[in-house]
Formats: structure tokens, sequence, C-alpha cells
């Protein structure tokens, strides 16, 4: 097995005894609602963590009554590196850390609802994270959790886009285990995936050649966003100056996360 191979084995290792802490408090069947969203913050703290200060001090210079739009793009330029995602919340996990335990729910919420709109509303809507944490903190294990969580270095320099997919998909696979789920219905083994990436690259390596090319890449049924970040990085290896822009959709619940992981970072 490959270094970062096990490497990615031993984080989710990791992150499934997180779980352990769930006992008694959730059914096995609902560890997934709480780790597999926190793991999404965590990676999502990790990326942004650097651009904050930057952020916070374009927030502050956008005029009254801009549309959100034009704010967004704003905001998106101050993180930079074409990431679309940023948190306007004052807090990151080191600095939550920091603060009373007793505060961590309240801190949480604040830094949960500051996301940008893309991003909360999956944590919201989709994914109804803030009764998780009221669960947790009526559980008195709000805390350990989170704690455990900010042990776990998911920066994109320590875990590529696509290591965080094999991440995902392995912590889904355990979770669709325990819960007699179809773990098969969230990802498509790697192998079939640089298949099917090379029999699309085969017709079109002529075109996929010099400056300025840009390819758009869909994938309607996108589970945990394998297919995209595998043609993304294969495309990218052919020609490293190819502009790539992927679109996906989801209809299993547990995915749109699953796609933030990659795309956002």
């Amino acid at each position: 097995m490959a270094k970062k191979s096990v490497e990615i084995q031993n984080l989710s290792g990791f992150i499934w005894s997180i779980a352990e802490i769930l006992r008694g408090d959730f059914k096995q069947s609902e560890y997934g609602k709480v780790i597999l969203p926190f793991v999404v913050m965590r990676r999502l703290d990790c990326l942004l963590e650097a651009s904050k200060n930057s952020v916070l001090a374009a927030a502050e210079t956008l005029p009254t009554g801009i549309d959100d739009a034009t704010r967004d793009m704003i905001l998106f330029g101050a993180v930079g590196d074409n990431v679309k995602v940023y948190n306007l919340s004052r807090f990151t996990f080191d600095k939550l850390k920091g603060q009373e335990p007793a505060q961590l729910h309240s801190n949480l919420i604040d830094y949960l609802t500051k996301f940008s709109a893309n991003v909360r509303d999956i944590f919201l809507d989709k994914f109804l994270f803030t009764d998780q944490l009221k669960r947790l903190k009526d559980g008195g294990i709000l805390w350990p959790v989170f704690e455990r969580f900010c042990e776990i270095d998911l920066h994109p320099d320590k875990v590529s886009n696509v290591e965080m997919g094999y991440l995902f998909e392995e912590l889904i696979r355990r979770f669709s285990e325990i819960s007699n789920e179809t773990a098969g219905e969230h990802f498509t083994p790697r192998e079939v995936i640089r298949l099917i990436v090379d029999l699309l690259i085969a017709n079109d390596d002529t075109k996929l050649t010099g400056r300025g090319i840009i390819r758009q890449v869909y994938d309607p049924a996108c589970g945990t966003g394998g297919m995209l970040a595998l043609t993304e990085e294969a495309l990218k290896d052919f020609n490293p100056s190819i502009r790539v822009e992927l679109f996906g959709q989801e209809l299993n619940e547990v995915d749109p996360l699953g796609e933030t992981v990659w795309r956002l970072g």
C-alpha cells in the first residue's frame, strides 16, 4: 500500500474513533450526521484560516446595500486561489478552542452561520447541522468531539483534494456498513474512473494541448466527487495550463458536503 494510502487509512481511523464519543447519545446510524459535516467544516477551516484577516478587512470596506453577487465576488477574491467560499465569523477552530467551553455551542453557531451562502445552506438546510450541535451540547459531548477535530490537519497542503475524496469515501463506507446502506451508491471505484477519463481524453488529446484551453466537466450523479476530481487531475497532468471548470449534482444527502470537500479546496 502506498504511503499516502496508509496515511489516509490512519486519518480515517482516527476520525472514526471520534464516533465512539457519540455512543449512547446517538444511534450508530446517526454517527455520520455529526462526523461528516465536522470533517468538512474542519477542512474549510484549514483552507480559509490564512485568508481570514483579509476577508474580514474586505468585508469592512463593502458599501451598504451591495448586492449579493458583487459581495461574493469581492470576498471570494479576498480568499484567493479561486476558492469559492468564505467565512465572516471572527472565529477559527484555533480561536474557538481558546474560548470558554461553555460558550462553544453559541460560538460554533456564529461560525457556521457566517459561511458564504453556497456552503451555509448545505450545513443548515441539507444536514440540519445546528440540530446535531444542540444534541451534542445537550449530551455534554460537544467539547470533546470538537477538541478531537482540532487535532486533525486537513489543509490542502497536507491532504489533497483527491485524498479528501478517498477519505470521505472511506468514512461513508464505514457509516453505510453500520447503517445497512449501500456504500457503492456514493462513489465509483477509482480504477473504473481512471478508465473512463482515459477514454474521454483519448479522442481529444490534440485539442487539449497549448495555452488558453478550457474544458467543462459535468457529472449528474457526482457522489463524493471522485469522477470530477480525477478528471481535473488527469487533464492538468496532460496540460498544466488548461482551465478546468467542474459542475456536479447529487441526489443522496450525504454527498453535497463530499463535493464541497474537494471542489472548494
